[in-house]
């Protein structure tokens, strides 16, 4: 089981559209499209969860989804504090 970082969403796809397009490939655990919380739009991207995620991301990464190419990439752990690893501390 594996979870995707998807990047370069068209802007009117939701969480049901982002699942269906990835179970072409194999069966979806779970699809979040990240919306803005102030207005509730796309932010262009998501994450999903399935069980085959090599195979999905291989397949699907640079696919098209209405018109936009998708970058799909093995999803980061965000850090717990909130911060980028790789940023100097103050």
């Amino acid at each position: 089981m594996g979870k995707l970082y998807v990047g370069n969403l068209p802007y009117s796809a939701d969480d049901e559209a982002l699942k269906a397009h990835f179970e072409q490939v194999a069966p979806v655990i779970s699809a979040k499209v990240i919306v803005d919380r102030d207005t509730g739009r796309s932010k262009g991207f998501g994450f999903v969860e399935m069980e085959n995620s090599d195979d999905a991301m291989d397949r699907l990464n640079g696919g098209n989804m209405d018109g936009r190419e998708l970058t799909v990439n093995v999803a980061r752990e965000k850090p717990r504090d909130g911060r980028d690893r790789n940023s100097p501390r103050d």
